[in-house]
């Protein structure tokens, strides 16, 4: 990854407090457990049957049966627990997760997200996302601020097909900290060297910005 990136994944992984339930979803989220202490309490869960989840692995390292929803190789701690997909989403539906923390194509300004279909590409399907997104204490997502074509992914109103409506609560990007409230989006950090002008022109809604310089990570 980018230093952008791990300073981004870093940042999120600082949104996990101890005694949490924490999904994480699908590619960048997947990457937040590298950035835990081995001895931080916290129960990670993926939806493919794992709670309690150490480090990702090298392939010459990990136990091939074991990888999380993503397909990375992941590793076992004290306490962890292995069931089926029902169980799981039992899990899930009975709203025991405290935080959950996916990737997207777009979020709009009033919390929609859209992160399982781009007409005209191949998807496997929405999958757990739906559930996740819907059940979830507290969705936030990890994504990068625009896409290849450098197309803002933060959007008045997403243009692609919605995973779950007004979900989202916190975005972290490569270039900013982003809430989503009542008023829509809200600027709470900036990476390191990128301005509040440059994530203005960035974001594809009205972004709310603080009357003083706001934190960089």
């Amino acid at each position: 990854m980018s230093n952008a990136r791990d300073r981004m994944v870093a940042r999120a992984a600082r949104e996990i407090q101890p005694g949490m339930v924490v999904n994480l979803g699908i590619g960048l989220p997947t990457k937040v457990v590298n950035y835990l202490a081995p001895d931080f309490p916290v129960c990670l869960h993926t939806e493919n049957g794992l709670t309690g989840i150490g480090p990702t692995l090298p392939p010459d390292e990990a136990d091939r049966n074991l990888i999380d929803a993503g397909g990375a190789y992941v590793s076992t701690i004290p306490g962890s627990a292995f069931f089926d997909s029902a169980t799981s989403f039992a899990l899930v539906r009975s709203g025991r997760l405290d935080l959950t923390m996916l990737g997207a194509f777009q979020v709009a300004a009033n919390g929609d997200l859209a992160n399982w279909k781009i007409p005209g590409k191949f998807s496997p399907g929405v999958g757990g996302g739906i559930e996740l997104a819907q059940k979830a204490r507290r969705v936030a997502v990890l994504t990068t601020h625009t896409d290849r074509a450098g197309n803002s992914k933060l959007k008045e109103q997403c243009t692609l097909p919605l995973t779950a409506q007004a979900c989202v609560a916190r975005i972290f990007t490569d270039m900013a900290v982003i809430d989503v409230g009542p008023y829509g989006f809200s600027l709470v950090e900036t990476a390191e060297g990128v301005t509040v002008a440059e994530v203005i022109d960035a974001t594809d809604a009205q972004l709310y910005v603080p009357d003083t310089q706001p934190p960089n990570f």
